[in-house]
């Protein structure tokens, strides 16, 4: 195995460890994330005006606020991330008929360290949202593919092949 593809969250004696991002140079960093959520067809026709009103308040709307927060508190959640001030955030849900949504998480940051885990992280909580909002609907709600679309600005930049 060659040192670029060694685990960087372990130190020397095997034990858990925070990359010490000291020395590296500060860029803009930029990445990508998506959640599937599949609904449901039944759910998914109550969409009205790109939303789903509930007495909870609009699902999409009130997903994207909370994917934004998971995003800026990725690293009370991930022990090892460091805590980041993110320059940009933004949360876009798309209806992807008959049964489903997409939820993109953007992230960027001017930093010594990727954004990575705060888009996915973002586009985690916003599919959590979905589903805690509409639960009370159907239990079948299905939150899958959860990935990376990009990154740029680090090492290696990355982009995912659709």
């Amino acid at each position: 195995m060659s040192d670029s593809s060694k685990l960087t969250h372990l130190n020397a004696a095997g034990q858990p460890a925070m990359v010490d991002v000291g020395a590296k140079t500060a860029t803009r960093r930029v990445a990508r994330a998506r959640s599937r959520v599949v609904l449901g067809a039944e759910i998914l026709a109550l969409v009205q005006d790109g939303d789903l009103p509930t007495r909870k308040g609009p699902v999409f709307q009130t997903a994207i606020l909370a994917g934004i927060m998971g995003a800026k508190r990725t690293s009370e959640l991930i022990p090892l991330c460091h805590p980041l001030g993110l320059d940009d955030c933004q949360v876009r849900i798309e209806v992807q008929a008959p049964d489903a949504v997409l939820i993109e998480c953007t992230a960027s940051v001017t930093g010594k360290t990727g954004v990575e885990m705060e888009a996915l992280t973002g586009a985690s909580v916003a599919a959590l949202t979905i589903y805690d909002m509409c639960k009370a609907l159907s239990h079948n709600i299905v939150i899958q593919e959860t990935r990376l679309l990009s990154k740029t600005g680090g090492k290696q930049d990355f982009h995912h092949a659709d």
